[in-house]
């Protein structure tokens, strides 16, 4: 895996033989998580129709997506202006 440059080794999950690599970014060491395609999610269905989909897990919570490098971020939102 590379990003801004730099090269990352990518290993396989043990059980379910997805896509992983730990990283640095900003600060902050994350891991990049291919989606399982075999689970009911619309993240899913997109891996499964070929499209290139991973997950960034941090603290127990998936910070951020990334669809064919386009980067969705969670919990950018101010707190008082998230939908309940």
């Amino acid at each position: 895996m590379t990003l801004r440059g730099e090269t990352f080794p990518r290993r396989t999950t043990p059980k379910k033989r997805l896509r992983e690599a730990d990283f640095v970014f900003d600060g902050r060491e994350l891991r990049g998580l291919e989606q399982n395609p075999a689970t009911g999610s619309r993240w899913a269905q997109l891996a499964r129709s070929g499209h290139k989909v991973m997950q960034f897990p941090f603290a127990g919570q998936y910070v951020a997506k990334v669809v064919d490098g386009k980067v969705t971020l969670y919990g950018s939102k101010p707190r008082g202006q998230r939908p309940r």
